[in-house]
């Protein structure tokens, strides 16, 4: 599956489940996730999608650092195999 299709999936899944999303890039910092979902709930994720076997850059890896040190528990990376409405993470 290619990663534009991961990003449709995923922004059908997260609209079914009555949330928006938004393609996102930073013009200042490099390395941010490219995805924000705002979910109903009121959460707001940071998203970065990739295909199967996609990994993150350094700069990413460094972005979801800094965010799990914010204790930000909203910011995941995810691939083919998570997006859909029975894989979602769930936001403990």
């Amino acid at each position: 599956m290619k990663e534009s299709e991961v990003e449709k999936h995923f922004d059908w899944t997260v609209e079914r489940l009555g949330g928006k999303t938004y393609k996102f890039r930073s013009v200042t910092q490099r390395g941010v996730f490219d995805r924000i979902a705002c979910l109903p709930s009121g959460e707001t994720w940071f998203v970065e999608l990739k295909t199967t076997g996609g990994r993150l850059s350094a700069l990413q890896k460094f972005f979801l650092l800094t965010m799990q040190h914010l204790k930000d528990r909203k910011s995941t990376r995810l691939n083919s195999s998570h997006v859909s409405e029975s894989r979602m993470p769930s936001s403990a």
